[in-house]
């Protein structure tokens, strides 16, 4: 024990190496349960109570609803602060304040003082706390200490129930839908799933939904009875109507329990975006009515129209044109390939992706296939990475169950090599679009807006 204490002292000197130390964390995995949220939180003197949290869970688009209340609150002069992940280039993208990153400083101190009480955990029964653990703490003890937001956007990392952000009480609930995703860790049926989601709904804390399935809505309405919470299901006491669908500029109307909105602009592209704009004015609207949100109707629609969210649906080239998109399961293929469609014009299609092991790429690949004129795969820089080549066996079995023989299939591993065959097949014409795991977006969009490596974590 005298070994933790020594090393307990030494303090960081620098932020990067600060974030060494968080990152590196990732060797002990993922380990669902409360327990060390718990005891890190007590060691803290429990900051998560002076914050007022809206948690946000869902398989897809949990960060798009989180950009638009993010947008919206801090448009409407309110001190916001946002915690998700995982990120797309810098670890510090994860915890901000009002749209801006942490600042190192803020980061150092706050590790700094998490060090000698995440040592003192890894030392006791409870074992070492996990590099989510330790990010999510993190967060907490910044917003609590240092930023003192008026509200904080809260996505969960992985389900719900057992996730660490779940150690906190919010004031709203959200969970976007549930697919099939982290089934190897939450459960084999939608319903499993579900049930891990429903985890977030806490007693008496409204609930906003977009889930579709009638199992699904099952276990959210049950959840929700038992916990007594209202629960404003879109499509039933929410929907929108679709206005215009074009690249970066949608218009929808929505129609609310308090009121509707007509002519709302977002600049997010892919029908399931008005959804997503759709739950997070729900959400705001419920903020109105409980907690005297103050938001004028003329600042809503310009925080909506301006909000912005990397690696979705993301034109980071125009010439060639480059698309990336974090859609990496099967409900995020189907929508992305609705977003081909329904959206971007084109001669060719050239597509690349590279996903993770654990992922269910048939059901993503059966969207995909069909629009494709050019399919290349490679691996994302990712301990937990899919081999290229085991994507191509799947996708040559597929593409010849759809009778498919014109697609060019390339197999590259390393990913800059594979965005520079890429590069040389876009025609002026073509649209060229890197999907799959966000570990390989983050990477892309760095190389491609910046010439810089992105840092690595989740």
């Amino acid at each position: 024990m005298s070994g933790t204490n020594e090393q307990s002292n030494v303090s960081f000197q620098s932020a990067a190496d600060a974030v060494d130390w968080i990152v590196n964390l990732v060797k002990f995995g993922v380990r669902p349960g409360l327990k060390r949220m718990e005891k890190l939180m007590e060691l803290l003197g429990n900051p998560e109570r002076r914050l007022k949290f809206i948690h946000v869970a869902g398989t897809n688009g949990k960060g798009s609803v989180c950009a638009y209340l993010t947008e919206v609150l801090k448009q409407s002069g309110y001190g916001v602060g946002t915690f998700t992940s995982p990120y797309i280039e810098k670890y510090a993208d994860r915890i901000r304040y009002n749209g801006q990153n942490i600042a190192d400083d803020d980061l150092l101190s706050v590790v700094n003082k998490l060090k000698p009480i995440v040592d003192e955990i890894a030392a006791s029964e409870l074992g070492q706390p996990t590099m989510f653990e330790v990010s999510t703490a993190a967060a907490i003890e910044y917003f609590a200490r240092i930023s003192c937001p008026d509200y904080v956007v809260w996505e969960t990392g992985l389900g719900g129930r057992l996730d660490s952000t779940n150690i906190v009480s919010p004031i709203l609930t959200v969970i976007t839908n549930v697919g099939h995703d982290h089934m190897d860790v939450l459960g084999d049926t939608l319903e499993k799933v579900a049930g891990e989601k429903a985890g977030i709904i806490k007693s008496g804390v409204p609930v906003v939904s977009a889930v579709t399935q009638p199992e699904v809505i099952d276990v959210i309405e049950q959840t929700a009875k038992a916990k007594n919470s209202t629960l404003y299901l879109m499509n039933r006491n929410f929907h929108f109507e679709s206005l215009s669908s074009l690249e970066n500029d949608q218009t929808f109307d929505f129609f609310g329990p308090y009121r509707n909105m007509t002519g709302l602009g977002i600049s997010l592209n892919g029908k399931h975006q008005l959804t997503n704009a759709s739950v997070a004015l729900m959400a705001i609207e419920l903020l109105r009515q409980f907690y005297a949100l103050i938001v004028e109707d003329e600042v809503l629609l310009q925080a909506m129209k301006e909000t912005k969210w990397a690696g979705r649906l993301e034109m980071v080239s125009h010439s060639p044109r480059i698309l990336i998109d974090g859609a990496h399961n099967p409900e995020g293929g189907a929508a992305l390939a609705q977003a081909l469609r329904d959206t971007y014009h084109y001669n060719k299609l050239h597509f690349m992706m590279g996903m993770l092991s654990t992922k269910n790429h048939s059901g993503y690949l059966r969207h995909i296939l069909p629009l494709v004129d050019t399919l290349i795969l490679t691996e994302p820089n990712w301990h937990k990475k899919e081999e290229a080549s085991r994507l191509a066996d799947l996708a040559e079995t597929l593409l010849k169950e759809l009778g498919r023989s014109d697609v060019d299939v390339i197999v590259e591993p390393d990913w800059k090599t594979a965005l520079d065959r890429l590069n040389s097949l876009i025609g002026q014409d073509d649209l060229a679009v890197v999907s799959g795991t966000l570990y390989l977006i983050g990477d892309v969009r760095s190389w491609i807006l910046h010439q810089t490596d992105s840092e690595k974590g989740w």
